[in-house]
């Protein structure tokens, strides 16, 4: 049976009765001197029973504070993962000849700044510098052609500097008290056996960005393993990139590690390919604030079920539009089936229309 904490009040009747039992007395005066002893007696015994009750909730992963988490992880051999730096590159533009020094700081327009990684000069009116965000975060991701400046000039080089095809990636926050948690509890439900399926997801899981994995045992054949894997978070996402990927790779591939993988497995990290499905909804109210619940629906619904080769269900889709805050009727008219992917696909948020 759960434990009743008792309140402040209810300790400070206890105090006074069982004072006024031991000595035999009638009911005390509010300012007399047992009276007054008996609330801060009873103040201190529920700071006790606080302090308790904060012990209690620590022993609990579930119910622990960040920093009693990551001890419990720690015993399990888990460490929360760290923020990384978004990492690509940015072309510059001027005169031929002139060269842009290593550490040059160029920032976007909300302030996040860059530096370049190396020296380059400029050829043919160009060059392309590799950059890395200075504050490792989520939110220094960027997309293709977003215009970088640069923060002090230099001569001969154009201010204004544009993010290349690859964008900038790899940018993560540091994990989540509930990321964290989560992979706890994956553990402890499923601890190191030697290369099980669940073994290969949770190294995975381990990579910062990564947020689902998926094993794909004998995936080119016997004695091989695949490794499909998403970056919901990232906003290039959910497909990770080559660099992303190669970061797993060297995870699965570390054999210096107790739980590393079997010898005998030959273990790959891939990415799988997104195919977007799009949906077309006649709304019932087709207001802004419905259409981001349903849209918020549809992209959980997508996190949840979807796997290589897997299939999401007409019906799947209907009662996450149906449970979406504010919404009272829609009429479906794409996806009209069930929507199966093939091994390898996996299926990603396409475009919505509302009408």
């Amino acid at each position: 049976m759960a434990f009743d904490r008792p309140t402040l009040s209810e300790l400070a009747a206890r105090m006074e009765a069982d004072t006024r039992t031991r000595l035999g007395l009638g009911p005390l005066l509010r300012r007399s001197n047992l009276a007054i002893l008996s609330r801060v007696f009873a103040g201190a015994a529920h700071g006790e029973h606080g302090h308790l009750a904060y012990i209690a909730d620590q022993i609990i992963p579930s119910s622990a504070e960040a920093e009693f988490l990551e001890l419990h992880a720690d015993e399990r051999g888990l460490q929360r993962k760290a923020a990384a730096f978004a990492v690509g590159s940015t072309t510059f533009t001027g005169t031929n000849a002139t060269v842009i020094p290593i550490g040059t700081a160029v920032q976007r327009a909300d302030g996040t700044r860059y530096t370049t990684d190396a020296a380059a000069t400029i050829a043919s009116g160009i060059a392309l510098v590799a950059v890395t965000a200075e504050v490792a975060a989520l939110a220094g991701n960027a997309d293709a052609a977003t215009i970088l400046n640069l923060v002090a000039p230099i001569a001969g080089i154009n201010t204004a500097t544009t993010v290349g095809a690859s964008a900038l990636t790899a940018g993560t926050d540091t994990e989540s008290d509930a990321d964290l948690l989560a992979r706890l509890r994956s553990l402890v439900q499923a601890p190191p056996n030697g290369g099980s399926e669940s073994d290969y997801e949770i190294w995975a899981l381990e990579v910062a960005g990564v947020t689902r994995a998926f094993t794909l045992p004998a995936h080119f054949g016997l004695g091989t393993v695949g490794i499909m894997f998403v970056v919901d978070d990232d906003p290039a996402g959910p497909i990770p990139s080559a660099a992303q990927v190669a970061l797993v790779q060297a995870r699965v591939d570390d054999t210096t590690r107790r739980d590393s993988r079997p010898v005998t497995a030959a273990v790959t990290a891939l990415a799988p390919v997104g195919v977007p499905l799009a949906f077309t909804i006649a709304l019932t109210p087709n207001t802004a604030a419905v259409r981001a619940a349903v849209t918020a629906n549809l992209t959980d619904l997508l996190i949840r079920l979807a796997t290589p080769g897997g299939t999401i269900t007409i019906s799947q889709i209907r009662e996450a539009i149906s449970t979406s805050a504010g919404e009272t009727s829609h009429t479906l008219t794409a996806p009209s089936a069930d929507v199966t992917v093939l091994a390898g696909e996996l299926t990603t948020l396409g475009t919505i229309t509302y009408s």
